[in-house]
C-alpha cells in the first residue's frame, strides 16, 4: 500500500456545475458555473475542467522540473499549459481529453521533447490518466 503524504479535502454542494466547490482550509471557496458552450450561463465563475486543468498544469510543472533537475537541465521559465476537453464519445458518454504543452524557451527541441516525455512518466495526474483518457504531450522553445 502507498504511504499517504498529504490529502485535499474539497466539498461540493448545490447544483453540481452550478454549485460551489470548498477546501476544508478554506483556501479554495468557488462558485462554480456551466460554461455558455455547455448551455450554461457562463460569467465570471470555475467549472470542473478549468479545475482539473490547473491541477494538472501544476503537477506536470512539478514532475518536468524534477526530471530537469535530474537530467541537469535548467528550466527557469518553464510554463505548462493545459488544455482539458469534455467531448460525447461514440457510446454517448461524457469523456475527458487533455492536451499538455510545455513552453521550454532556451531548450533544444529535441531536449524539450525528452525532458516532456520523461515528466510524463513521472507525473502523478499522469499515472492516474493514464489508459483512462487521452492525454497528448508536447513542447515548443
Amino acid at each position: 500500500m502507498a504511504q499517504a503524504l498529504y490529502t485535499a479535502e474539497v466539498t461540493a454542494s448545490g447544483k453540481g456545475r452550478d454549485g460551489e466547490v470548498v477546501s476544508s482550509d478554506g483556501v479554495i471557496d468557488e462558485k462554480l458555473a456551466t460554461p455558455k458552450e455547455l448551455g450554461g450561463p457562463g460569467g465570471p465563475h470555475t467549472n470542473p475542467e478549468q479545475l482539473f486543468a490547473a491541477g494538472y498544469s501544476a503537477c506536470f510543472l512539478s514532475a518536468l522540473t524534477l526530471v530537469a533537475r535530474q537530467t541537469k537541465v535548467d528550466v527557469p521559465e518553464a510554463s505548462i499549459t493545459a488544455n482539458v476537453t469534455l467531448n460525447r464519445n461514440d457510446e454517448g458518454r461524457f469523456v475527458l481529453s487533455v492536451k499538455l504543452n510545455a513552453h521550454l524557451p532556451g531548450l533544444e527541441q529535441g531536449k524539450a521533447n525528452e525532458l516532456v516525455v520523461l515528466a510524463h512518466q513521472v507525473c502523478p495526474y499522469s499515472h492516474a490518466t493514464r489508459g483512462n483518457i487521452e492525454v497528448a504531450v508536447s513542447a515548443t522553445v
